[in-house]
């Protein structure tokens, strides 16, 4: 049966996750809170039973393993009235390039890192802060061990007591561009020649930056979130590398049979002044360019929606919100649906993968002008980081603003979805405009 039990609320989440911290596998699925209002959880856990990992090629096994281990979980996870999102389940990531598998299309050029297509924890306890009723409750899945239990209660009862000194963290080279400039601006050249051609719609195309570092990638994300608080982050501190999330979109969220996707198209940097901050976002609500680019992904969105979701329940309550970010102004659009009865939450994952708002429309095409294009793999970027409770409900980030460490090297990509009337050059400085408050905050001042 699955316990659950409430522990003395933080002032910070960081606190939790410091105190589990050097526990292997530590992970925490961030609402970007304080400074975010709109996500309600934190979801920390650590130490989880077992890790699961697809190479290419390998994806639908890793994805099957994962369903068997999940079913596993789902048997003993009993309900309750109490409301929590996550009873113990899987935690974990699918690369970009695990969408080119589902979709059976060839593989894209090869990422900087040589990752899997995905790196799945089964975990069977969880810390869970939920800022809309402040409170904190520990939750514990049946297959959790007494040992773990004695010492997740111990720390997170204390946490101060338990929280490590973080070493510091330091780039040795500064942010660099795979590609120049120049290479940036004829991909989008040759982009706009298929649009005009019309094998696509919108093509999003992305360009990839990495510098060197010392010391702890923990560190990098303590001090991002402070710079960019967004509210689907997500810090995945594994054994061969560490995720650093910082992402303010949703891609999919399951509760009970209630379905929701939040794509993001459309962005205006932030204005020097107030004044000049308002006028950039008054034009980025009118911008017809935008308000159509961020049409053409709530289209495939609802199509995508649509395979897994009761006909006739498929929603746009929302559209072109104008939401603000420390960085810059977005459009975001919200879709809903009633899954199926014989649908699960991570078969609408898999056919909804990868998110409409990081290929361009039709997907399948799009992802094929991406592969040919770009000059490196996105590893994690354009993927996702999401949870999948054994009692069905999921949440899921799109795998924006995020970076990647590992040995040695700190990785991210920048881009944006090209249409036909866009500029080469605005759509260059689109690209770095979003990741360049992640890249300038890591680099000495």
């Amino acid at each position: 049966m699955i316990e659950i039990e409430e522990i003395a609320h933080p002032p910070a989440a960081e606190a939790l996750f410091a105190a589990i911290r050097d526990l292997p596998a530590p992970v925490w699925l961030d609402s970007g809170r304080p400074a975010c209002t709109s996500g309600r959880y934190d979801l920390i856990s650590a130490a989880p039973d077992e890790l699961l990992t697809a190479a290419h090629g390998e994806t639908l096994t890793g994805l099957q393993r994962a369903r068997a281990r999940l079913a596993e979980l789902s048997r003993s996870a009993t309900r309750d009235t109490t409301e929590v999102p996550f009873r113990g389940g899987l935690i974990g990531w699918l690369a970009y390039s695990a969408g080119a598998e589902l979709l059976g299309l060839p593989p894209g050029p090869p990422d900087p890192l040589a990752w899997p297509t995905l790196r799945i924890g089964c975990y069977s306890w969880a810390a869970i802060i939920d800022h809309q009723r402040a409170r904190t409750l520990l939750v514990f899945h049946p297959d959790c061990s007494r040992t773990l239990r004695q010492d997740i209660r111990a720390r997170l009862r204390s946490p101060t007591v338990y929280a490590h000194h973080t070493p510091d963290f330091q780039l040795t080279s500064g942010f660099e561009a795979t590609i120049s400039p120049a290479r940036f601006c004829a991909d989008i050249e040759r982009i706009l020649a298929y649009l005009k051609a019309g094998d696509c719609y919108q093509v999003n195309y992305a360009q990839h930056f990495r510098a060197s570092y010392s010391g702890d990638p923990w560190g990098a994300y303590r001090h991002l979130r402070r710079l960019l608080p967004s509210p689907y982050s997500a810090f995945l501190d594994w054994p061969d590398h560490a995720v650093l999330s910082l992402s303010p979109e949703q891609f999919l969220h399951v509760h009970e049979n209630r379905v929701q996707t939040r794509p993001i198209k459309g962005t205006a940097p932030r204005g020097r002044s107030p004044a000049e901050d308002r006028a950039l976002a008054e034009a980025l609500r009118c911008s017809a360019k935008d308000r159509a680019e961020n049409l053409m992904i709530v289209d495939l969105l609802r199509n995508d929606l649509g395979k897994s979701c009761i006909p006739g329940t498929i929603s746009v309550p929302d559209l072109f919100r104008l939401e603000s970010f420390a960085n810059v102004h977005h459009l975001v659009s919200t879709i809903q649906g009633l899954l199926r009865p014989d649908q699960s939450a991570l078969d609408l994952l898999l056919h909804c993968f990868p998110g409409g708002s990081v290929t361009g429309a039709p997907k399948r095409r799009a992802m094929e002008v991406i592969a040919e294009l770009e000059a490196v793999g996105r590893a994690l970027y354009c993927g996702s980081v999401f949870y999948l409770s054994a009692d069905g409900g999921m949440d899921s980030n799109i795998g924006i603003r995020t970076l990647l460490a590992a040995a040695g090297k700190i990785h991210c990509w920048g881009g944006g979805g090209i249409v036909a009337d866009s500029n080469a050059a605005a759509e260059y400085r689109e690209s770095r405009v979003k990741v360049e408050l992640l890249m300038r905050g890591l680099e000495p001042s």
